[in-house]
């Protein structure tokens, strides 16, 4: 799919493009394809002479290719965006080329994005820009805009992460928390844990690429501004995904010492019930030996009297165990 975005009036107008003729109409500021097909491609090669690299979204590129700079100007920017699905989360590798200087005026300030699927990002920054007139000037303020909804992105996820394990603390603090329940527990402090460590992650990268930008001197004074601000509200993201770390680790702490306070009922059920049991099998043991002369034989009540002793030797230590408060 081949979208471009184009200033009027201030505001980020969004065509979809489907034929090279279509796109010779315009004149945008940022080209988005996501999953370009060949055809595509071939379109941006032949109107705006720029070749989309092969290895532009692999995920097993060199940390140290990720960032750089073109001789001819362009500046090549990989970098991942947080997709905070509720079954799924996963980030997508998207690769910016941002073409500042040609010679050919059709593409000089331009933005070029490929990825290959919708980013929830993506869609924030049309809509912003849509409703806010003024908010974008050139190809350089989209890109640190896009950088900028993905650390609100973050934001919003994190808020929601404690919204979710408030609920968890409400569950595991109320002291009645069954195997089942805390298999649940478990279940949810895992996802939020993986969702934290993506959040960070992703964060750290994008701190990287708007680092990239200033130091590639391709700011002007408002826009350096607007990326000290960037990096100084992924800053404060830090301390907040330190803290649900510390949060998820101990709701995983409380939850495993409860399952391990269930499990130590059952063994003192067992231990409790063993004891008990001692003396009737000793009794039942003594009667079971080949006694020369045995008393059933000369006395009637010889097999009742052996079970009342049983019955009552096991009775007994269930009454201490049960005032003791041992079987609670």
């Amino acid at each position: 799919m081949l979208n471009i975005f184009t200033l009027a009036n201030g505001r980020l107008f969004q065509e979809e493009i489907e034929s090279l003729e279509e796109l010779s109409r315009f004149q945008p500021i940022w080209v988005d394809l996501e999953s370009p097909t060949l055809e595509e491609k071939r379109w941006i090669k032949q109107y705006y002479g720029l070749s989309i690299p092969e290895d532009a979204m692999d995920e097993d590129i060199e940390e140290s290719a990720r960032f750089y700079e073109e001789d001819n100007g362009e500046l090549h920017i990989r970098s991942d965006f947080l997709i905070a699905d509720e079954d799924e989360p996963r980030t997508v590798r998207v690769a910016f080329i941002l073409n500042l200087v040609n010679d050919d005026l059709k593409s000089k300030g331009v933005l070029f994005s490929i990825h290959d699927e919708d980013v929830p990002v993506f869609r924030l920054l049309r809509m912003r820009a849509r409703r806010a007139p003024g908010l974008i000037e050139d190809a350089k303020e989209v890109l640190l805009k896009l950088f900028d909804a993905d650390a609100e992105y973050s934001a919003d996820t994190l808020e929601g992460i404690y919204v979710d394990l408030e609920k968890v603390s409400t569950k595991v603090l109320s002291g009645d928390v069954t195997d089942v329940m805390a298999g649940e527990v478990l279940g949810a402090i895992a996802r939020h844990e993986d969702l934290s460590g993506r959040i960070r992650r992703n964060v750290m990268d994008t701190r990287r690429a708007v680092s990239f930008m200033m130091r590639s001197k391709m700011l002007n004074a408002e826009q350096f501004e607007e990326a000290r601000q960037i990096l100084r509200d992924i800053d404060s993201l830090d301390s907040h995904t330190a803290f649900l770390f510390d949060k998820i680790n101990f709701l995983m702490d409380a939850t495993v010492g409860f399952i391990n306070i269930n499990q130590n009922k059952i063994i003192k059920i067992f231990s409790v019930a063993s004891v008990a049991l001692l003396p009737p099998t000793l009794i039942a043991s003594v009667y079971g030996m080949n006694f020369k002369m045995m008393p059933e034989l000369d006395w009637a009540l010889g097999y009742p009297y052996a079970l009342g002793l049983m019955i009552a030797s096991a009775v007994v230590p269930m009454w201490y165990f049960r005032k003791r408060g041992w079987l609670q």
